[in-house]
């Protein structure tokens, strides 16, 4: 309580009563008082894992994910279903389904579910010809609203967020970097996305677009500009693979050991090191980023490669007049969009700063 009440500059007698009211909603555990110290002993307080849950789902081009996480980050339940492409049906009658099951495996402990995050592309009937789908076989995403069928059908709220955006809501809230204010977050998949951290908040922008890194100009390596989608993306990594006449299914498992690919993985780490190395230097001329976080769908090895590249063509590229960021990994992983999916809930029900939400979509159950 002390402690609290130092970094709050709130008084001690407020946050007793704050405390209070936290351990008596089961939000908060006691420990054991500590003695042996001058003055009255000190009682820890913990957050309860079982305080509350929060349910992700990434609903992505290659797979649906699904977790059910507890107040201190730690998975329950996991779930990971893959495919060619989604399908609106599919998706939402499998995350009903886990829903379902995660609520009943936790008993009473259910009414404690804060919510449901979903992590999708925005408009993921768009990439059909990326992909290599048959053509319309995405178009029954034009009209089908997820967030507000699952919201009618849950007794909870649900969130909506762009897929990269919340892995980087994934990597604020259960990373390691916690030392970062601003960070410009890079998440390699099946297409590189990205986020914004700005003031240890997640900011998506007025549009949610903010952090479409996939997005930004970069050079195409023939005099000309490229977006970095185009540049640094796994399925680029893919295609030249099956171009080859060899298997791509490797890439589809982040714990395999991907030295075996060879020449075309070599190849692609310095195309995608020097586009994302040209995005950074100019995300950091426009915001004063402290780093850039890598992380993604890849094994460690691929991602400590693919980041002393990065670090490299950064030192080869004229910084004057800003100060380039340092460039870091981050460790939630192949995970992390079905982990940001969780994240929504967690920052809109239990962060006092909600710019940390900007514009998540909600659908709240009537």
């Amino acid at each position: 309580k002390s402690e609290i009440a130092r970094m709050t500059t709130l008084s001690v007698q407020t946050v007793a009563v704050i405390m209070r009211q936290l351990e008596a909603d089961s939000l908060l555990l006691r420990g054991e008082p500590v003695r042996g110290r001058v003055g009255q002993p000190s009682v820890p307080f913990s957050l309860n894992p079982d305080g509350a849950y929060f349910l992700g789902a990434k609903v992505g081009r290659r797979s649906i994910e699904i977790v059910l996480v507890d107040f201190t980050g730690v998975i329950r339940f996991h779930t990971l279903v893959s495919h060619a492409y989604p399908q609106p049906s599919q998706a939402v009658e499998l995350i009903l389904n886990k829903a379902e099951e995660y609520a009943a495996a936790l008993g009473p402990a259910a009414e404690r579910i804060a919510g449901l995050g979903i992590a999708m592309p925005n408009s993921i009937w768009e990439w059909e010809e990326m992909l290599g789908v048959p053509s319309t076989q995405l178009h029954g995403w034009r009209g089908t609203d997820i967030r507000a069928e699952l919201g009618t059908a849950l007794p909870y709220p649900v969130y909506l967020q762009n897929d990269a955006t919340a892995a980087c809501g994934a990597e604020l809230a259960f990373g390691k970097n916690t030392d970062l204010r601003e960070f410009l977050y890079f998440y390699l998949g099946t297409f590189i996305g990205g986020g914004v951290v700005l003031n240890r908040g997640l900011y998506s922008g007025m549009t949610g677009n903010a952090g479409a890194l996939g997005s930004a100009p970069v050079p195409d390596g023939k005099g000309g500009t490229a977006q970095l989608i185009d540049r640094a993306s796994l399925i680029l990594l893919e295609r030249e693979m099956t171009a080859a006449g060899r298997s791509a299914d490797l890439l589809q498992d982040p714990d395999a050991d991907w030295s075996k690919i060879g020449s075309p993985l070599d190849a692609w780490l310095d195309t995608a090191a020097h586009g994302i190395a040209h995005a950074t230097v100019a995300a950091a001329a426009v915001i004063d980023f402290e780093a850039a976080v890598i992380d993604g769908a890849t094994p460690r090895h691929v991602q400590t490669c693919l980041i002393e590249r990065v670090r490299r063509e950064i030192a080869r590229l004229d910084t004057s007049g800003i100060a380039a960021p340092e460039v870091r990994a981050g460790d939630v992983g192949t995970i992390a969009r079905a982990l940001g999916g969780a994240s929504l809930p967690l920052f809109d029900r239990f962060l006092v700063d909600r710019h940390t939400l900007s514009n998540a979509g909600i659908s709240r159950p009537k």
